[in-house]
């Protein structure tokens, strides 16, 4: 990590005395550790997924709901003997699973933590929690420590990709890297207690306007994996003050807009997924990251 070639951006900094574009030290930053009730209703169940919540991040999208966070603008910086505890008090809290959230940026130094935690008796599934954007060699290091993948598939438009990210080559890295992860995985497996064990989540956040590419997004993967994956199909898209240089995103996707996603979704052949009713788009679904539990 000093320097820096962890990610697909390959910025090479030396993050002992400099900022990548993660915007994060190579020592581990975390804004929040503490139970979550928010995540697929397989992760969080009715005790709580255990998130621990990195700074920074490897994307940046511009529409990002935890930009507190994932700037780098908030959170503590501890010591890997400090994160091994975290686990553990997750897991004394009731925790389904640790849920590590943004965590890409800090693999290399996160991997020993994780086998030190299962070598001393932490049984709860890993989750790594990410935006899709991984290298598959990374991704390689992780097998066997890693217990579900949770990836955004967030475009399959390259342009798209570049506007909003910053990352062009976001699609085909993503296409490479969520390959890797079900290889890994295979299928998903779940407990008595209908929580899921082992396998590969994929979230698609629906964007504004952009019903096109989401279908295409459905699509690949509804053709690729099946039902070797699980579908989380989001509409919680939040409005937030940067986006006013992107006006034609500066609003709530519509239910409209979600109503078509899903019933083409369903008539392509999905028969299993997950779908938000309501009004998930609110601050109120944004945790707050005021260090708890770090």
């Amino acid at each position: 990590m000093s320097p820096c070639f962890t990610c697909p951006r390959n910025c090479g900094t030396d993050r002992k005395k400099d900022l990548g574009f993660c915007r994060v030290p190579d020592d581990f930053q975390v804004s929040r550790a503490a139970l979550h009730f928010w995540e697929e209703p397989c992760l969080s169940g009715e005790t709580g997924s255990g998130t621990v919540f990195f700074s920074g991040c490897n994307l940046g999208c511009v529409f990002c709901q935890n930009h507190r966070i994932s700037r780098g603008q908030t959170g503590k910086i501890i010591t890997a003997d400090r994160l091994f505890k975290i686990f553990f008090e997750l897991k004394e809290q009731g925790a389904n699973n640790i849920n590590l959230v943004t965590p890409t940026h800090y693999l290399p130094k996160l991997l020993p933590v994780i086998q030190k935690a299962k070598d001393e008796g932490l049984a709860l599934p890993f989750v790594y929690n990410c935006g899709g954007y991984e290298k598959v060699e990374a991704l390689k290091r992780a097998e066997g420590l890693i217990d579900i993948y949770l990836p955004d598939f967030k475009y399959l438009s390259p342009s798209l990709a570049k506007r909003y990210s910053h990352a062009e080559d976001y699609p085909e890295t993503a296409k490479a890297a969520l390959a890797e992860m079900v290889r890994q995985q295979s299928a998903c497996r779940f407990r008595e207690n209908d929580m899921l064990q082992k396998g590969v989540i994929v979230r698609h956040m629906m964007l504004p306007g952009n019903l096109a590419d989401s279908k295409a997004v459905i699509t690949y993967l509804h053709e690729t994996y099946g039902e070797q994956i699980l579908l989380s199909i989001m509409n919680q898209f939040t409005p937030t003050e940067a986006l006013v240089a992107y006006p034609e995103i500066n609003r709530k996707v519509t239910e409209k807009e979600y109503d078509a996603l899903i019933d083409y979704a369903i008539s392509i052949g999905v028969e299993e997924a997950y779908i938000q009713e309501g009004e998930t788009a609110t601050d109120s679904f944004i945790p707050d990251f005021s260090n708890q539990g770090v």
